[in-house]
């Protein structure tokens, strides 16, 4: 478990000389689509790797949390309601899914981490 964030937390500061905040989130985003993505595509051989992927998600958006819901965050109070909205949302998702595997329910997750990406990038 803490390897994921160690994970995180290196590349983040790594990546912060060479991307912007919002390319980095975006970029782990799209990892974390990928990731889903590819449990869902491949279910019969990765179903095993469900929970890793579900909790790379749910960890990333964790953070995404915490780092809005930080008192020197410059987002105005109303995006800042709506992605901790989102995040409550996907945590709820997260759960739903692990209480009943179906690679069909992924995909919410996916598209939501992939057009939050998409935004983060200007799309």
């Amino acid at each position: 478990m803490q390897n994921g964030f160690n994970a995180y937390a290196a590349a983040a500061k790594t990546a912060q000389s060479v991307v912007s905040p919002r390319e980095l989130e975006a970029s782990l985003l799209i990892k974390a689509a990928t990731r889903l993505q590819a449990v869902a595509d491949d279910w019969n051989l990765r179903e095993r790797e469900l929970d890793e992927a579900l909790t790379y998600n749910r960890r990333l958006w964790t953070l995404l949390v915490s780092a809005v819901i930080a008192e020197d965050n410059p987002l105005p109070v109303g995006i800042k309601t709506n992605i901790v909205s989102l995040a409550n949302f996907i945590f709820n998702q997260t759960f739903k899914i692990s209480a009943d595997p179906q690679p069909q329910s992924l995909g919410i997750l996916v598209n939501i981490n992939r057009d939050i990406a998409a935004g983060l990038r200007g799309r």
